[in-house]
């Protein structure tokens, strides 16, 4: 039967105590903990090659860890400057590419600022940008990978929970990277998970909502969303992971969940794991 799977984005303080420095290490030991889910970051540009990704996905494959990738921070998808967009193309080429090589099914894509611009207007253009996005992966033999808008948690940026649906609403295949704490931030800890993932299956049907990709952390805002990640111990902004991991077993959810918090990413993510095991 299909499970929810759960792991880390990159590495985390606990590992580095260890001194694992290899991803392929990385992935081994995430397996030994129990984990099998891995993000790649590949926010400050996609760096890794071929060789070494295939090597990824071999140990990933034998650990039973599914890998994803964080594409890079830069894309701008309804930038104000032409080029800008167009570069983001090629940063989701160059993800999903790397994605292809690891054997990683999604990547997480950012939608960037307004550009200047409403938010309708800025949505509409993103949708331009990521329908070119899904044409060139198309065209070069990665239809296969699976783009993940995230919803972002500066209420200034471009990608709350509606307009991350609405660019998902584009190809089947486009999946919402939603980031509860994030979303948490933007409504100023007024989220509700249930309504969410209401939201979410109402636009774009339960085969969606189940395989959807999930970020978690307890996020610090401000009235202008997010300040910063925090680890579990935080007893003040949350969100509680709690409800999250209940709504996901009551609607038979099996999506990716990638634990950011800060830090303690690993172990929020066996945390998170262990909860879901005592309820199925």
């Amino acid at each position: 039967m299909a499970e929810a799977r759960f792991g880390p984005a990159g590495s985390c303080e606990r590992s580095a105590a260890e001194k694992i420095k290899s991803t392929e290490k990385l992935i081994e030991w995430l397996a030994a903990q129990g984990l099998n889910a891995f993000e790649y970051q590949c926010g400050r540009g996609v760096m890794v090659k071929e060789p070494k990704a295939r090597l990824f996905r071999k140990k990933a494959e034998e650990c039973g860890v599914k890998l994803s990738i964080h594409a890079p921070y830069f894309i701008s998808l309804a930038s104000a400057e032409e080029e800008k967009r167009l570069n983001s193309i090629q940063y989701i080429f160059q993800s999903a590419q790397a994605a292809d090589w690891m054997g990683a099914d999604r990547i997480v894509v950012h939608p960037g600022g307004l550009g200047k611009r409403s938010r309708e207007e800025a949505t509409a253009l993103a949708k331009v940008t990521l329908a070119a996005a899904q044409q060139y992966l198309d065209e070069n033999g990665l239809e296969h990978i699976h783009i993940c808008p995230e919803v972002m948690g500066k209420i200034n940026q471009l990608g709350d929970l509606s307009e991350v649906l609405e660019f998902c609403t584009l190809d089947e295949r486009i999946l919402p990277c939603v980031d509860f704490g994030h979303l948490n931030s933007r409504l100023q800890g007024s989220m509700n998970y249930a309504a969410a993932l209401d939201e979410i299956e109402n636009k774009l049907g339960v085969d969606r909502l189940k395989h959807m990709h999930i970020h978690f952390s307890k996020i610090e805002y401000t009235s202008g969303g997010e300040k910063r990640h925090l680890t579990f111990a935080d007893e003040v902004y949350g969100p509680a992971f709690e409800p999250l991991i209940e709504e996901i077993v009551r609607r038979n959810m099996t999506p990716t969940v990638i634990c950011e918090s800060s830090g303690t990413q690993t172990d929020d993510a066996m945390t998170m794991m262990a909860y879901y095991k005592t309820l199925l």
